[in-house]
């Protein structure tokens, strides 16, 4: 879980506008960032399963969203790529 000060700098760097929570590049960023904590806590835990399943739902919904943005618009979706350190 993400504690409110590391939210804000991830949404600092990714959102749209000041107040942004809600859009696809927003909520992208918050998920990779989720996702490296969880990765992070599952090369500790080899057998924990559970989390495991979370983030495999994760990757997913940040796929999702990923497509939405390039779909939309691919000028921004490369800037969120290069943003994230993503490669695809």
């Amino acid at each position: 879980m993400l504690s409110k000060q590391v939210k804000k700098n991830v949404l600092k760097n990714v959102a749209r506008h000041d107040a942004d929570t809600g859009s696809a590049e927003a909520q992208v960023g918050l998920l990779t960032r989720q996702i490296e904590e969880l990765s992070n806590h599952l090369r500790k835990h080899k057998k924990d399963f559970h989390s495991r399943r979370g983030l495999l739902q994760m990757v997913a919904d940040r796929r999702k969203h990923l497509k939405y943005v390039e779909k939309k618009d691919a000028k921004v979706y490369q800037a969120l790529i290069k943003k994230l350190g993503l490669k695809r």
